[in-house]
């Protein structure tokens, strides 16, 4: 007997989440937790939901992620990547809403490093004149 599961992996800024999703009544699971306990604000849940609530899928997949690195931000759109390219998995049809959305675009953007004389990635020493 084999389990019907879809997988996707997501990346944003250092995060990185790998979801299954498995037919079943919407459960979601963050790290063995929920995402109420798991995120500390509402915001950050609901962007991470958007690509099941855009497929209205929410109440069909069970979702188990499990995602390490970075911060709260990041491992949410890390999440949203993932759920939205295991989605394609499970169902072709949901490409065209998905990617109208931008939803399977991965955000390279990542913090820049220090360079050595400054203070940061760009921070100059402060310049006095006397």
């Amino acid at each position: 007997m084999s389990k019907v599961e879809y997988k996707g992996l997501g990346r944003r800024k250092s995060s990185v989440a790998k979801v299954k999703l498995v037919p079943g009544s919407g459960k979601i699971s963050i790290n063995g937790r929920k995402p109420e306990e798991y995120f500390p604000n509402a915001l950050v849940i609901q962007d991470m939901e958007q690509p099941l609530v855009l497929t209205e899928t929410k109440s069909s997949y069970d979702v188990m992620v499990n995602v390490e690195g970075g911060g709260f931000t990041g491992q949410a759109g890390a999440i949203r990547l993932a759920i939205a390219r295991a989605l394609i998995v499970a169902n072709e049809e949901f490409k065209k809403t998905l990617k109208s959305q931008k939803l399977l675009t991965r955000d390279s953007r990542v913090k820049e490093r220090k360079k050595y004389g400054l203070y940061g990635a760009r921070r100059s020493p402060q310049f006095t004149k006397r």
